[in-house]
């Protein structure tokens, strides 16, 4: 960039920037919270504080971020949850800001989206296509592939052949731009994962690698948009992957802590290990890829008896050996392979081999290792691949966080849902961020609901909503209905469900806590009612969401899944029903490690872990109904304990919106159905 440049970007304003960019939209104008929330990231990036905000829907969160993030030297990155939000980020939201700041920069911003190494077309794995048979799918003893895929493999075949005319078009590899898309099985064979990946310099295709050129043209734009899965690899890799920034902004970050959790978890499975005897059999004596068969076999057999859940007194002695058996004979694979050379004459081939014996090694010595900082469990699936592992994963990540993601950078974290209880302490001590003290001097901007809290090197605030929640909302829990029990859907529950519903007339998402009990639902109101009824799981989701979008009067209910990302403004719908708090279950392994860890301590788990958690579930669950400042309607908890729970009762409704509050079900049927009617 040149000196004049630079020059003219300094002298804007975050302010500036934000009202060229909401200008440029026909009637757009700054909200308070969103001009308050970018004059704040502007005052953090020279005061070199972290900071977290908490902005409502509907705030303009995105440009509130974006806008400051231009007048920072060098790249910023900026980390999104879901790729429905990068997609917004990347297609809409920059080309505007783009177009509109230009004449007051005097120059047009870069940006560019940075995806795992997985996500682009490997140009050494489609070379080599045609002399192996995919090495993790049923073809493994397979012919060779011109026989296989064009010939038996069909659908496979024609996926290969369109990414194979596809790659002589693309200018980026990335998956996403191939329309229509492929599914995964073929897709792994024309990609390379990083960890399989030699590297440029001993790749003979190295110079027109696609995933590279994706990382050059991050190291040269203004905005970065990648997401939290890769930034938890780039901080467990020493950060080198993302490019060196002075700001980094993390959206959805209520998201990052788990996703970390995600990056640092790793599995053992027979068929892991069996797939890296075959992967490494030509570069192996046949006694040591014997010991890897063998060694799958043993962990087949560890696992056959052992029932799902957490191993909370170590390794079985059946599974102890098996995990013995693999350390073993990886460590034998891995010495025997040695290291690879400029010239060895297929370094793709033992990249390759060597990243999957060092993984399964790596994994099998942390699990005989037994920390008392990670987790151990046992997975079985119920479905029909029969799918069997061991994994472990960290206790916390708190600290991982506190030692990789602030260091040399600020660092900006937002969200709907930071405040639980009405304070930022929870979400702060889960990133890692040192203990905090309530601020001395509330800034501008802050809700009165929420405490501002600050601690070394860090503040918080929040922005608020431009929604009226009392007038636009009411928050209903049945009070009168008796503590949920059982699993699935209690009788008395399902009928308070069809009561709601036939008062508005459909215009419902049902959101519940298993599959059984929307399943459950579904069932009775389609036998007591016409009314159209979609069930996550009979379709794809997308499909879903847009028939409920589309029919006026059809009714919603699915999982976990649904309770964030699933954005219908209007009187699509008006109706959101949560069956029961959504707690963790005694049987998430990690949940309830955390849980005992701190009971061990002396403090209260339940309140430490699962209140923390069920809270933000519930916040995002609870903000599907307010989407638009012209929406109106109800939200119905029939979990009585919303209400009645001493303590945590409290807390949950404190961490929601300020829907207007009521336990009287006449007050809620009389507002539906006047809903009904307008």
């Amino acid at each position: 960039m040149t000196a004049p440049a630079k020059s003219r970007r300094k002298r804007a304003s975050a302010k500036d920037l934000l009202t060229a960019a909401v200008g440029a939209v026909p009637g757009g104008s700054t909200r308070p919270g969103q001009e308050q929330m970018a004059e704040a990231i502007e005052r953090a990036v020279k005061e070199r504080e972290h900071l977290l905000v908490q902005a409502g829907t509907g705030t303009g969160k995105s440009l509130a971020y974006l806008t400051p993030a231009l007048l920072v030297d060098g790249p910023v990155v900026v980390s999104t949850a879901t790729l429905a939000l990068q997609h917004q980020l990347v297609e809409r939201d920059l080309p505007r800001l783009a177009d509109a700041v230009e004449p007051v920069l005097g120059r047009r911003p870069t940006f560019a989206v940075l995806k795992g190494r997985h996500h682009y077309l490997c140009v050494a794995k489609l070379e080599h296509a045609d002399e192996e048979a995919p090495t993790d799918t049923l073809f493994d003893d397979a012919p060779p592939r011109a026989t296989q895929w064009l010939g038996e493999a069909g659908k496979l075949g024609k996926q290969i052949l369109r990414i194979q005319s596809w790659a002589e078009k693309t200018e980026t590899g990335d998956r996403d731009e191939l329309d229509p898309g492929v599914d995964e099985t073929a897709w792994r064979q024309v990609s390379m994962p990083s960890r399989d990946c030699p590297g440029v310099a001993r790749c003979p295709y190295g110079a027109d690698c696609f995933a590279e050129a994706s990382r050059v043209r991050a190291r040269e734009a203004d905005i970065v948009v990648t997401n939290h899965s890769l930034l938890a690899v780039d901080m467990l890799a020493e950060r080198n992957i993302v490019p060196p920034h002075k700001l980094l902004i993390v959206d959805e970050a209520h998201e990052l802590a788990d996703r970390v959790s995600s990056a640092a978890q790793a599995e053992l499975t027979p068929e892991a290990v069996e797939r890296a005897a075959k992967r490494s059999r030509t570069l192996l004596p046949q006694d040591v890829a014997d010991s890897l068969a063998e060694a799958a076999d043993s962990l087949t057999v560890g696992l056959a008896d052992i029932p799902a859940g957490r191993l909370t007194t170590g390794l079985p002695p059946h599974l102890h050996q098996a995990v013995l058996l693999i350390d073993t004979a990886t460590r034998r694979g891995l010495e025997t392979i040695g290291d690879i050379k400029a010239d060895d004459p297929d370094p793709v081939r033992k990249q390759q081999a060597k990243a999957t014996l060092d993984e399964l090694s790596t994994t099998a010595q942390r699990l005989l290792e037994e920390s008392e900082f990670d987790v151990a469990w046992v997975e079985k699936s119920d479905l029909g691949n029969g799918r069997r592992a061991i994994v472990v994963a960290p206790l916390s990540v708190a600290g991982t966080l506190a030692t990789r993601l602030y260091d040399e950078r600020t660092v900006v974290a937002t969200s709907a849902t930071l405040t639980l209880g009405g304070r930022f302490d929870t979400v702060a001590r889960a990133l890692g961020l040192p203990a905090g003290s309530p601020a001395p001097a509330p800034r501008a901007g802050l809700t009165p609901d929420a405490t501002p809290v600050s601690g070394d090197g860090w503040t918080s605030m929040d922005v608020g909503s431009p929604f009226d929640y009392p007038k636009q909302g009411i928050l209903y829990v049945a009070s009168h209905l008796p503590r949920p029990a059982a699993s699935g859907l209690p009788d008395q529950a399902g009928e308070e469900l069809l009561k709601l519903v036939e008062a508005l007339g459909g215009r419902t998402l049902g959101l519940f806590s298993s599959r059984k009990a929307a399943t459950q639902a579904a069932e009775l109101l389609r036998a007591r009612t016409d009314l159209p009824i979609l069930v996550q799981g009979e379709e794809t989701l997308p499909i879903l969401v847009r028939k409920f979008k589309e029919q006026k009067e059809s009714c919603l209910f699915g999982v976990m899944s649904l309770w964030q990302g699933v954005d219908v403004p209007g009187d699509a719908c008006q109706l959101v029903v949560i069956d029961r708090l959504p707690f963790p279950r005694p049987d998430e392994p990690l949940a309830a490690a955390r849980a005992a860890a701190v009971d061990a301590t002396g403090g209260s788990g339940f309140a430490s872990v699962s209140v923390p958690i069920a809270a933000i579930r519930l916040a995002q669950g609870v903000g599907r109904l307010i989407r638009s400042t012209g929406d109106k309607g109800v939200v119905a908890v029939l979990d009585s304990r919303l209400e009645t729970a001493r303590g945590y009762g409290a807390f949950l409704r404190k961490s929601l919106p300020p829907f207007w509050y009521t336990t009287r079900q006449e007050v809620a049927l009389g507002a539906l159905q006047r809903l009904a009617k307008s």
